[in-house]
């Protein structure tokens, strides 16, 4: 899939993010680059491998699940930029 100056910049546009005008071609090489590679690994004879998500195997270590109090809230938010009433104040993000 080759992507030209034309798709870069309209991306770019859209991710809100300034490229100079003679940055637009290197750069639509480069993704064209990447997107072959990525169309290689396509190619690529996965059947009967088994996903995973790291190389070595490592089981998680397990705890036993028990109820408690919750601990020290003076402790607990002691660390914390703003808090009230036991509760961690954070910055309003969705309107």
């Amino acid at each position: 899939m080759a992507i030209d100056a034309a798709t870069v910049r309209k991306v770019a546009r859209l991710a809100r993010i300034a490229e100079p005008e003679e940055k637009l071609e290197p750069l639509a090489r480069e993704l064209s680059a990447i997107l072959s590679w990525i169309e290689q690994l396509g190619e690529v004879d996965t059947d009967g491998v088994e996903p995973m998500t790291t190389a070595i195997h490592t089981p998680l270590p397990m705890r036993d699940d028990v109820v408690t109090e919750g601990g020290d809230p003076s402790r607990v938010l002691g660390n914390a930029p703003k808090s009230k009433d036991n509760f961690f104040v954070v910055p309003k993000v969705v309107e």
